[in-house]
């Protein structure tokens, strides 16, 4: 849950499955508040905060519409990190004119490897009949879509528009997606505001830029695929459980009526 009492400092500038929820676990203890990271909040929050994000991508070509939906949907946050915040990072720097942006990188073929792998095992399409019972949750293959959507736009848009999904992808990661990527948001944030760091050099440079002094603990070194899988199966064995007791009912009803008639 958001804090309305905060409102975001640091804008998150690292790509999807780069160390995202390291630097939101990090962000947290640094400012002491909560961070809106995409993948936790979009799987751990109530139908209304997925419809919030919802609102913003149906706002795509209506900017004054789009800067209130985001704001809403960062409303109470100290920092927001991964996608759908790396999809208006633009926008995210005029609402907040006094966040700092910082970003983080990866080694190219080692994020590739990751991101290859859930390419592979993306979304199935009964997925969204699945959890369909399960508030919240049920938004998600929704939000996926609209997310997909939104990378295939930004790519098309730079031109890496040859061939379906994944050969797109292959295509933009055979020219640097990553560099690319990185390079078109030094160019959207202002120099004063954009900040680089490494994930493998600890507190230091991080507390530097936000002026905080050096928690007392290792820094966070979250596994963005493990923090996935696990939360894939948790969400799995809630809803079968939950479509257990949904088809038990309807079990118990069917023969409770053939008794009656």
């Amino acid at each position: 849950m958001g804090d309305p009492s905060r409102s975001l400092q640091v804008i998150g500038a690292g790509f999807a499955r780069t160390g995202t929820v390291s630097m939101a676990l990090a962000l947290e203890k640094v400012l002491e508040g909560p961070v809106c990271h995409g993948g936790t909040q979009l799987l751990g929050r109530e139908d209304a905060y997925v419809q919030k994000w919802l609102a913003v991508y149906a706002a795509k070509n209506d900017k004054p519409k789009r800067l209130a939906a985001l704001r809403e949907a960062t409303r109470g946050f100290v920092a927001i990190t991964d996608t759908p915040g790396t999809h208006f990072i633009g926008d995210l720097c005029e609402i907040y004119p006094d966040a700092k942006v910082i970003g983080w990188k990866r080694d190219p073929e080692k994020w590739w490897k990751s991101m290859e792998q859930m390419i592979k095992h993306a979304m199935p399409g009964w997925l969204r009949w699945y959890l369909i019972i399960m508030p919240g949750w049920r938004w998600f293959p929704v939000i996926m879509g609209e997310m997909s959507k939104r990378g295939r736009e930004m790519l098309m848009e730079d031109g890496y528009d040859k061939g379906p999904g994944p050969e797109r992808l292959t295509q933009a990661v055979e020219v640097g997606i990553l560099e690319h990527y990185y390079s078109k948001v030094e160019q959207i944030v202002p120099e004063d505001r954009m900040y680089w760091i490494g994930l493998s050099d600890g507190w230091g440079p991080l507390c530097k830029i936000l002026d905080r002094p050096v928690p007392d603990c290792p820094f966070p070194r979250a596994n963005d695929a493990k923090a996935v899988e696990e939360t894939a199966r948790y969400v799995f064995k809630r809803t079968a459980l939950a479509w257990m007791g949904v088809l038990g009912v309807l079990a118990a009803a069917c023969t409770l009526l053939w008794y009656i008639y």
